[in-house]
């Protein structure tokens, strides 16, 4: 075949420089988009919690079971991210997924029960559990390492902007129309997107030098593989892994189970709990952008990435767990808020500094793997902790005092973490020891 009818089937490619940064941005806003719907399927059990709860006669320790649960299927759909990228185009590999989500929130709008609200979560987790890999995949082939501080804060900032701007509409439906409604919004939403993401998509020149007959997907060409273990064994995956671990099972409680606490544990109606289930992601989203902007232009200049996505996140969760330590003693609803809000807050800047680190340590064609894995192990955080958090609020003395009781620990477990990351992780370390692999081999 000729190269101008390889062009003809493949459609354009892009050299990495040359690409349109307009179109780059408007992709990665379709992805932050998805990204959107995917966290409110996350977020919508906290939402209707109450109501399933009354309506089903349902205790804590059961919806903290279910989203638990629902992290476990999340964490095993992790792994198969790069082999869904392997299978198939980034294009159809997305659809398939998001086409899932929207199909599995729906059984329970038809039979409503504790067995079929389970296999409904199970069911979104397994689905949910490769996208995040996926979306940070499309959205750094139309960026180049330096500058994907950026792009992965606005995916990350993705759980924010749903908590900000469409956990109040749910709430408001749920409160308006019932907890079904809210189900089916989210399902019509999804498929929706599909329908513009196979107009609009194409992948970006920087993760292959050139792509399949969709114009989709990179081909086996460019920077040779990797062992996997050096990867995985590297300092700076492991313990930025449990890092982001430990952070996520706050998240994964903040998901399941905040709107009850302002609910049921600091006194609030219903719908100002859901409304308010915004003030961490709004403290969250700010400090995402900035750190991750900020940090992008040190690095442009000169900045070590260590300093700017290992130092900086790291040192954001270790104030999060000073605060959180601090819940059990205060007496105020509105300071509970304001505590819970901002060390969330500090602590949410991990999640794309840490991506955008693990990404630059692995050949670009091994980056859906790679992420995949970081991001399963991540999940692992939500296995424990909602589950965790129902048995405590079930046996505090009020639900008030097991949810403070919940986070103060939660706090603890995360700074940990952040001490072993500023001590071992070292994205330019382990680049030069990975990149050394590929030429021992």
């Amino acid at each position: 075949m000729t190269q101008a009818s390889v062009k003809s089937a493949l459609g354009e490619v892009v050299a990495p420089g040359a690409e349109s940064r307009r179109r780059a941005w408007g992709l990665t806003s379709l992805l932050v988009l998805i990204y959107v719907v995917n966290y409110a399927d996350k977020a919508v059990l906290g939402i209707i919690a109450q109501p399933l709860m009354d309506e089903l006669g349902l205790a804590s320790s059961q919806i903290g079971l279910v989203g638990s649960l629902f992290f476990l299927t999340f964490t095993v759909g992790g792994f198969f991210a790069g082999a869904l990228h392997r299978w198939m185009s980034l294009r159809w590999a997305l659809v398939a997924l998001v086409l899932v989500w929207s199909v599995a929130v729906l059984p329970m709008v038809v039979v409503a029960s504790f067995a079929v609200l389970l296999g409904s979560r199970l069911l979104l987790g397994l689905a949910e559990g490769p996208s995040s890999a996926l979306l940070h995949t499309a959205a750094y082939s139309w960026h180049p390492p330096a500058e994907r501080g950026l792009p992965g804060a606005l995916l990350a900032g993705a759980a924010s902007i749903s908590k900000i701007a469409v956990a109040p509409l749910l709430a408001y439906v749920t409160v308006t129309l019932g907890w079904r409604a809210a189900l089916v919004t989210l399902a019509v939403s999804g498929v929706v997107w599909c329908v513009v993401w196979l107009a609009v998509w194409k992948q970006g020149p920087y993760l292959a030098p050139a792509a399949k007959s969709d114009g989709d997907a990179a081909e086996d060409g460019g920077e040779p593989a990797v062992p996997w273990s050096t990867i995985f064994t590297s300092r700076t995956f492991v313990t930025g892994a449990l890092l982001v671990m430990s952070v996520y099972a706050l998240v994964a409680v903040v998901l399941t189970w905040l709107p009850s606490y302002f609910e049921v544990g600091l006194g609030y109606s219903r719908l100002q709990a859901g409304s308010m289930f915004a003030f961490p992601s709004i403290a969250g989203l700010v400090l995402m952008l900035l750190s991750s902007t900020i940090g992008d232009r040190l690095i442009v200049r000169g900045a070590t990435s260590r300093s700017v996505r290992i130092v900086v996140p790291a040192t954001g969760v270790l104030l999060c767990g000073a605060i959180l330590f601090a819940l059990p003693s205060i007496g105020s609803p509105a300071v509970a808020v304001a505590v819970v809000s901002i060390g969330y807050g500090f602590a949410a800047s991990v999640f794309p500094l840490l991506n955008a680190a693990i990404s630059e340590i692995c050949p670009p064609r091994q980056t859906a793997g790679t992420l995949g894995v970081f991001l399963a192990v991540m999940a692992v955080g939500g296995l424990i902790a909602p589950y965790g958090t129902g048995m405590i609020v079930d046996a505090a003395g009020s639900p008030a005092a097991g949810y403070a009781s919940a986070f103060q620990i939660l706090g603890l477990v995360a700074a940990v973490c952040a001490v072993a990351a500023l001590v071992f992780a070292n994205p330019e370390r382990d680049k030069a020891r990975v990149r050394g692999a590929i030429g021992n081999d």
